[in-house]
């Protein structure tokens, strides 16, 4: 049961072919999705003393992990028992008669919580500090001793909200760990935004400007890490997440004017944040950086010599030893390399025509081969981090001209729409536990950035100023 994550769940229904949009198949995903995950019931916490007047943040919070956690299904709390336990000592087995008087393990496990586990504890301020003691039981045993999958455990935190969401966090981490999830706290989203507005001039006139941001997995902490007042889009970031890289419109004056300039590569490090060392090719484009699975290399489309069309080089982290390795009379751009392996490379190619598709070739340059069969506009491709799987746009389907996310098994060739009837959707990046994507979306009149389950639900917006594009998502610093 640990190991059924959504998508090996999503791999036994796109074993009977590619899927099409048809209401019963959506019945079909649902119910293979929801049935076999195992329930889990969380009720809501108490605190004592000064801990109490932060439960409404750490009960959320708590909850909002595990639930977009992929693992898990949370059984509603309308059907809880109205006697909660908050310590193991609390069960009191049935009497002689069958007679309950205190909480038991089959009060939870039973109809109709019908739960397969029971997270439960308590909190309290000890010493000017948020601690939570937090028990989580398997609720198919007995005993409550042969029930506990930890017991007991104790999580510190700072008094306030922000201690009662990092206390929190950490719990429902060590839960999902217990069925082969992963928390993705700590890790970030780097995305490009318009939001500062544009710059302007002495003369009056007002010049478009994007610089490169980062946030927390779930939105929170919005930064600007460039300041360029310019052109920065398209962050990649090293696997180790100690570097990111972009794409660069320095400005420039011509006739009196400021105009974009020259698109380039740059590359920063992350703490500190400062730029590194990276030399371009005398190109009128140097552009979609991705970094090696080791960091040591840096894949991008350029032109270079009489090229008409963009095409996929490598160079080193400094921009030396550069490599030509596409060689077709076509557009070849956005490079990412498998994340896995580091032997293989997805790309966007138009050499099959004007309706660029999504292509696999590898990192020698040898080998290519077409992924998608042609129809539509593909763009935008990610590798989950097993490798197995890659993400993107296309415009495949009832919504020709539109853009949605896709998954593709990248063995099987067999894909699945994850949006529908929402807007245009691009820029799909996986997440580091490979359960979740980001992607933006314009629903209206501005562009976001939402996050959703690799099954297409769970869709939360992260971003709300300015229009947000291109996001990643990335490691921590190791």
């Amino acid at each position: 049961m640990k190991q059924k994550t959504i998508l090996v769940l999503l791999t036994l229904l796109l074993a009977a072919g590619a899927l099409m949009l048809t209401g019963q198949q959506a019945d079909i995903q649902g119910r293979i999705i929801n049935g076999d995950v195992l329930k889990l019931a969380v009720p809501d916490f108490r605190g004592a003393g000064d801990a109490q007047k932060l439960m409404n943040t750490f009960n959320a919070t708590l909850w909002d992990e595990l639930d977009n956690g992929g693992v898990l299904k949370l059984v509603a709390k309308s059907v809880y028992p109205l006697n909660v336990p908050q310590r193991p000592e609390d069960f009191v087995p049935p009497n002689g008669r069958g007679q309950s008087t205190g909480p038991w393990l089959t009060d939870w496990s039973g109809s109709p919580v019908n739960a397969d586990d029971l997270a439960f504890g308590y909190t309290a301020a000890q010493g000017g500090l948020f601690v939570l003691i937090g028990n989580l039981y398997n609720l198919s045993q007995a005993t409550p001793a042969a029930a506990t999958l930890f017991g007991n455990k104790r999580y510190v935190g700072s008094l306030d909200e922000v201690g009662a969401k990092k206390v929190a966090r950490e719990f429902a981490a060590d839960i999902l760990a217990q069925f082969g999830g992963q928390s993705l706290a700590g890790t970030k989203i780097y995305f490009d935004s318009d939001r500062t507005g544009p710059r302007t001039m002495g003369d009056g006139q007002k010049v478009p400007v994007k610089e490169i941001w980062c946030m927390d997995y779930d939105g929170s902490n919005q930064r600007q890490l460039t300041f360029y007042k310019s052109v920065s889009i398209t962050p990649a970031v090293s696997a180790d997440g100690t570097k990111f890289a972009f794409t660069s419109f320095p400005q420039q004056e011509r006739n009196g004017h400021l105009v974009d300039g020259t698109p380039q590569v740059m590359i920063h490090s992350v703490e500190p944040n400062r730029k590194l060392s990276f030399y371009n090719p005398v190109s009128s484009m140097v552009a979609t950086p991705d970094f090696t699975p080791d960091g040591t290399h840096v894949l991008f489309g350029t032109k270079i010599g009489n090229d008409k069309d963009e095409k996929i080089y490598i160079a080193n982290v400094q921009g030396g030893e550069l490599s030509q390795l596409s060689h077709v009379a076509a557009i070849e751009e956005e490079p990412k390399v498998n994340p896995k392996t580091g032997s293989q490379i997805a790309f966007i190619s138009g050499r099959t025509g004007p309706q660029e598709q999504l292509w696999l070739m590898g990192i020698d340059g040898g080998g290519a081969e077409m992924l998608t069969p042609g129809d539509g506009y593909v763009a935008n491709p990610s590798w989950r981090p097993d490798g197995q799987w890659i993400a993107f746009a296309w415009t495949h389907g009832f919504e020709y001209g539109q853009f949605n996310i896709f998954i593709m098994n990248v063995a099987t060739r067999q894909y699945f729409q994850l949006t529908h009837n929402s807007g245009v959707n691009e820029n799909p990046t996986w997440a580091p536990d490979g359960k979740h994507i980001v992607f933006t979306s314009k629903r209206g009149r501005s562009t976001q950035i939402y996050t959703m389950l690799a099954d297409g639900t769970h869709v939360q917006q992260l971003t709300t100023q300015g229009n947000n594009f291109q996001p990643v998502w990335a490691k921590g610093i190791n």
